[in-house]
């Protein structure tokens, strides 16, 4: 066995040193290329301007192809409905619309009293919007229809626009309830009208990008806060009290102070069915829970809680003989369509471009959850035609805003919901109710419906939970969530929606003045730069300054780069400048003074028959401008140098220069080249441009030489479209990275011919 096994120990030790020896050979190497500034990048890359798209010429394109693209892409179910497997899906989409069906029911009439308005209107908002989107939407799995958000938004404008005291009859100061309910349905149904006129404008000129404008944080701490306001909303009816109708800011800390000042006047009978019936809906949904694995079909606690209360309701006579507050009359069938009124437009304009945009940033992001979990994608633009086509022609029908449930559409993909066929069964289930089933709903107390809405606010509260996590990952955001949420209750829906958005862009642009800046140094025996005071071992090149920045510059933060450049470079440049430029005007005037002795003198002398040669090299253009410390130790010198300059002859002519500040007696800084690494940089502006000038200037000033690397090439373009480069600064200032610059600015202070850098790794 040994002798068998000798050969082949040693084979792999032959082939593991191979291997060792191939490793060693691939981690040292060698590279090496010429220095590479950008006028020979553009020579050794051939760089020349990018050819436009102009995709605006395809457009107005008109063929077969064009068309027929066009009509797929507005129009999507013609593209998967005939590759529809009927076999595969139908049974699926069938459980899962009917399972929505039966969320959609409870929740269109509850959400219906959230929005201000009659039960059955909530039904009509189940059905038509949601049809309209099985023909549009590009989402297989999100459930459109009443959502709580959407419906407390809709209810502050109805509630604000027409009050309960607005329809006070004269005799016994009771609320016309027919004609409010009328005016509040007219002002819901212009309102989803308008909301649908700019999500499909929106839509079809491609800006649907945003919603990127609402972050998550943002997004999270509204729907927290709306939440909140739905809570809110519902006490009256958990209590049955009488409030007044409030809008605008503070209205929500008016509501809870009434509801706690007429507390003693709440109804008995209305406490114990709103609070028997959560129960039975929180016990429902905790067995859903725990018998999730088990059910084919989630228990329909809040179909059963409806069903019940409603023969409860009937058969004790909780109406007549304890007060309790029921649906009242549902009728059966359909409405006309109705046109909006345009006199209300005014009136409903900013409102409805606040809730246009935040039902399609609930939607879209609900949307892309689940198009990333199942692999389909999702069109925001298309989504944005789809969700506006649902409420401008739900509008017409006498339906409000409406946007995608988180609860229900979760329901239908757990259930086996595969695309909107689901969301058409539950539009037709719902069809039917509206028909035939509706009217037998008219005992259903409304204190029922609001415990169907408070126990459906769990998810959304349990968004609180966010302060904790956003304090540990990113307080930033934390304090857009937390500006958000006091925003939106104290100022009520529209405004804080407003105020947040402001508030979240401000905060971006504070983010950029604030960026972190730093000196670079090397690495050991690497090409790379970090930041020294990260990296205990990189080092500074000696007589070389790196300086970055981890932010774009532009307008907003063009100052605060230059003056913290200055103050990382470690010399006071705006002070030498001075001091210098002073110098110099000193010269410049004893220069003066004594061409004026010696033309006296020549005059004298020329008197007298003699003849005297004078020569003065004063060229105003040998003294630049800059600043001293010392001078006052250096001035007696300067004195007979200039002196000796105005007595040489013209054999002599060749002066010092006076103007360096070594000859002024200045202080010299300890580095000869700055690099500014610009790698950061996504775009320039002209303030920028001027900045980036004038600190060219500065530090040439103070002999100083300025190189620029890491430039991405629309920065390039944008300083060449900006006149940056001239005679004075050019490309051969610009190197493809920030170690080409260090050689090179060591390379000239040697005066030695550029060589190849050399790159090595161990």
């Amino acid at each position: 066995m040994g002798l068998s096994e000798a050969p082949g120990q040693r084979d792999t030790q032959a082939l593991l040193s191979t291997t060792h020896a191939m490793e060693l050979r691939r981690r040292d190497y060698h590279v090496e290329r010429p220095l590479l500034n950008q006028e020979r990048l553009e020579e050794l890359g051939r760089r020349g301007s990018a050819a436009g798209t102009r995709q605006w010429r395809t457009w107005f394109r008109c063929s077969r192809a064009r068309a027929r693209a066009l009509l797929l892409q507005y129009l999507p179910i013609l593209a998967w409905l005939p590759q529809y497997p009927v076999r595969e899906w139908l049974l699926g989409d069938l459980l899962s619309g009917l399972s929505v069906a039966i969320m959609q029911l409870p929740q269109g009439l509850a959400y219906a009293l959230l929005a201000g308005l009659p039960p059955v209107f909530g039904l009509y908002s189940s059905f038509y919007p949601v049809f309209i989107y099985f023909l549009f939407g590009t989402s297989r799995h999100i459930s459109v229809g009443t959502f709580a958000v959407m419906s407390v938004m809709v209810g502050s404008v109805t509630e604000s626009l027409a009050p309960d005291e607005a329809f006070l009859q004269d005799l016994n100061s009771t609320v016309n309830v027919t004609a409010r309910d009328a005016a509040r349905v007219q002002l819901a149904s212009t309102l989803s009208v308008l909301v649908g006129l700019f999500q499909v404008g929106l839509g079809l000129v491609h800006f649907g990008f945003v919603v990127t404008y609402l972050s998550e944080p943002l997004v999270r701490g509204y729907t927290t806060a709306a939440s909140v306001q739905v809570f809110v909303s519902q006490l009256k009816y958990v209590f049955g009290l009488y409030l007044s109708s409030r809008s605008g800011p503070l209205s929500l800390i008016y509501t809870v102070l009434e509801v706690c000042w007429k507390l003693p006047q709440s109804v008995v009978g209305t406490m114990v069915t709103a609070v028997v019936a959560g129960v039975v809906l929180v016990l429902v949904k905790l067995l859903n829970d725990k018998l999730r694995r088990h059910l084919p079909l989630p228990i329909p606690g809040e179909l059963l809680t409806l069903i019940g209360a409603t023969g409860i309701s009937y058969g004790v006579g909780l109406q007549h003989r304890f007060g309790v507050d029921v649906v009242g009359k549902i009728p059966a069938g359909m409405l006309p369509p109705v046109a909006p009124s345009p006199q209300l437009f005014a009136k409903l304009v900013g409102n409805a471009f606040a809730i246009a945009v935040v039902g399609f940033a609930i939607a879209i992001s609900l949307g892309k959850i689940f198009a990333l979990r199942h692999g389909y994608r999702v069109d925001s633009n298309q989504e944005l035609v789809a969700l506006g086509l649902s409420n401008l022609i739900g509008g017409i029908f006498q339906c409000f805003p409406v946007s995608c449930s988180m609860s229900r559409s979760l329901v239908q993909e757990s259930t086996g919901g595969n695309t909107q066929v689901a969301g058409a069964v539950s539009s037709l289930f719902i069809l039917i109710i509206i028909l035939k089933l509706g009217e037998l709903f008219q005992d259903l107390p409304k204190a029922v419906l609001a415990a169907v809405i408070i126990v459906n606010l769990k998810g959304m509260l349990m968004q609180f939970r966010d302060i904790c996590s956003l304090w540990k990952a990113n307080r930033v955001d934390l304090l857009i969530w937390l500006v958000t949420f006091v925003a939106t209750i104290l100022l009520n829906l529209d405004i804080g929606l407003v105020v947040a958005v402001v508030f979240s862009l401000l905060l971006v642009v504070v983010r950029t003045q604030m960026p972190h800046y730093s000196v670079l140094g090397q690495v050991p025996d690497t090409d790379i730069y970090r930041d020294v005071a990260e990296y205990s071992e990189a080092r500074e090149v000696p007589g070389v300054k790196v300086f970055r920045s981890s932010a774009t510059v532009y307008f907003a933060n063009a100052e605060l780069y230059s003056d913290a450049l200055k103050q990382r470079c470690g010399v006071n440049v705006d002070h030498l400048i001075s001091q210098k430029k002073k110098l110099l005007r000193k010269q410049e005037l004893k220069l003066k003074r004594l061409q004026k002795e010696n033309k006296l003198l020549k005059q004298a002398a020329a008197s007298k028959g003699t003849s005297v040669s004078i020569s003065v090299n004063a060229s105003v253009t040998d003294i630049d401008s800059s600043n001293a410390e010392d001078s006052k130790a250096k001035q007696g010198t300067a004195g007979n140098e200039l002196e000796d300059m105005a007595a040489r002859g013209p054999e002599d002519a060749k002066a010092p220069d006076m103007s360096s500040l070594k000859a002024l007696g200045l202080p010299q800084p300890d580095f000869h080249s700055l690099i500014l690494d610009l790698g950061a940089l996504s775009f320039v502006d002209t303030v920028f441009l001027k900045s980036l000038k004038n600190i060219f200037r500065d530090f040439r000033e103070i002999e100083v030489e300025v190189y620029m690397a890491s430039c991405h090439s629309p920065v390039i373009t944008q300083l060449e479209a900006g006149h940056f480069f001239d005679a004075t600064i050019t490309k051969q200032h610009l190197f493809a990275s920030v170690h080409d610059a260090v050689i090179f600015a060591l390379q000239r202070l040697r005066s030695s011919p550029v060589s190849p850098v050399s790159v090595t790794k161990l």
